[in-house]
């Protein structure tokens, strides 16, 4: 058996405005209809002799992750909390550490099929196929790499130089190589003897550790200073913060397999991207006879060679060529395809200027549904709030809004002060300021609501948590 290792960490401010600080790519419906990209990551273990993953993502992250793993049928897999962003060796080394004890305290050195989230991988058959390979080098004590085989010279990835032959499509590796110049990955392509870095491993736990321990050990004795002080929490496992910011930040290109003298790698020809650019989501999308990809609801005339995406409103282009068109109910980005790595740039700038647009979406996901901010003003915000069967928000005060709450559909059970009352369909109630109140869906449908707040101050912040089955207390 194997034990995928999903990293689920990065924001994706290249694919902004759909990616976001709260909501990035690898939750997003990208590439694979209902499934986001994380779904569709775990979608194509399916088959495959393996256990439940071990997702590593962001705190901030953790409600949306949880969700999504539970929409595919995984509630029980765990979830690593990073506390800050520490790169991929230290992610990759808490995972070993957590399945080192838990999996195999004293047996076989488990395997960790170590996974981005935020891949496209078109040819699930090749991709199984692939670690099939893999396998047999890793019980060896190899440090396997995927690489995949390239199909044009792409100046955007790191390449694999493959050395001697130990298997079908499996060699050792020769040597890592920096993203190259256009004549260079000419050349590379030219050779047949490079192959793309796609970021996908396969290794024992206790094989990398050793590695780490003879390259990064600084990383190493972090990481178990952190994972060594634990709390659990629902699905979600929290290493200590302060240990794990003094961690050193590397890759595990970076940190072990460039200095490794075990790191095999396997080619694989799978259809992956690592959908880095909204240029590269043009790249694999299905194209209409003029070179469109379309998304939504989108009128064309006179249009070629155009990726657009509509998600709130009609979007219609007419005299363009070889545009990025991507509109959200918040915001709308217009790029030339050429120029769409310099979106981070305009990122930056919305940060900068104190705006909210590259934190979160309108629509925001929390534990116990989702809330959209439909309408807001000076003094005033109307929220549509969705809560999900047997869900509760928690027991919570604000200093400076009152709200009023209009059922839509559903019935809610309301605490206002010391009353507790229902309230059903085409009914309200007013939660004046200073109260401590709560809300919950009793029933077995979802709970849909009208939230006006009213006040002073309406930011998320105004808000005192006396309990909270969620821990955010």
């Amino acid at each position: 058996m194997i034990h995928p290792v999903i990293m689920a960490g990065g924001t994706g401010s290249r694919l902004w405005p759909m990616s976001r600080q709260l909501n990035p790519k690898q939750f997003l419906k990208l590439t694979s209809g209902p499934l986001s990209m994380l779904q569709a990551t775990v979608a194509r273990l399916e088959g495959m002799d393996a256990a439940n993953p071990l997702l590593i993502c962001n705190e901030e992250h953790r409600f949306l992750a949880a969700e999504q793993m539970r929409q595919s049928g995984h509630e029980d897999s765990r979830i690593i909390l990073e506390p800050c962003g520490r790169n991929t060796a230290p992610a990759i080394a808490l995972a070993a550490l957590q399945l080192k004890e838990t999996v195999a305290p004293d047996a076989d050195d488990p395997l960790m099929l170590v996974l981005a989230a935020d891949h496209l991988i078109k040819d699930v058959a090749a991709f199984q196929e692939g670690v099939k390979k893999a396998i047999p080098l890793a019980r060896e004590g190899k440090l396997v790499t995927f690489g995949i085989v390239p199909n044009k010279p792409e100046t955007g990835y790191g390449y694999i130089h493959r050395g001697s032959e130990l298997g079908p499509d499996s060699f050792a590796v020769d040597r890592f190589v920096e993203k190259p110049d256009l004549a260079t990955a000419n050349a590379y392509l030219d050779s047949g003897e490079y192959l793309w870095n796609s970021g996908m491993f396969l290794f024992g736990a206790r094989e990398y550790l050793k590695e780490l321990e003879v390259h990064r050990p600084d990383i190493l004795s972090a990481c178990q200073a952190a994972i060594a002080d634990t709390a659990d929490d629902l699905h979600f496992t929290r290493v200590n913060a302060e240990r794990f910011a003094e961690c050193p930040s590397d890759s595990v290109d970076y940190a072990v397999m460039e200095k490794t003298d075990r790191a095999a790698v396997v080619s694989l020809d799978a259809g992956w991207s690592d959908i880095g650019s909204w240029s590269a989501l043009w790249e694999v999308s299905d194209k209409d006879d003029h070179g469109n990809s379309l998304t939504g609801d989108v009128i064309t005339h006179n249009t070629a060679n155009t990726l657009v995406r509509a998600d709130s409103r009609l979007v219609a282009t007419v005299g363009v060529d070889n545009l990025v068109v991507i509109e959200t109910n918040d915001a709308l980005l217009v790029a030339h395809k050429d120029s769409v790595q310099d979106v981070k740039t305009v990122v930056e700038k919305i940060r900068n200027d104190g705006r909210h647009e590259h934190m979160n979406h309108r629509e925001v996901y929390r534990p116990w549904g989702v809330y959209d901010s439909i309408d807001n003003g000076a003094r005033y915000q109307v929220k549509r709030i969705t809560v999900k069967p047997g869900a509760k928000l928690s027991v919570q005060m604000h200093h400076h809004r009152a709200e009023h709450w209009i059922v839509v559909s559903g019935t809610a059970r309301v605490t206002n002060g010391d009353k507790t009352y229902l309230v059903t369909e085409n009914q309200s109630t007013y939660i004046p300021v200073g109260q401590v109140h709560s809300l919950e869906n009793p029933g077995v449908i979802n709970l849909e609501l009208i939230e006006v707040q009213s006040g002073s101050y309406l930011g998320e912040d105004d808000i005192v948590r006396y309990e909270d089955r969620y821990g955010r207390k």
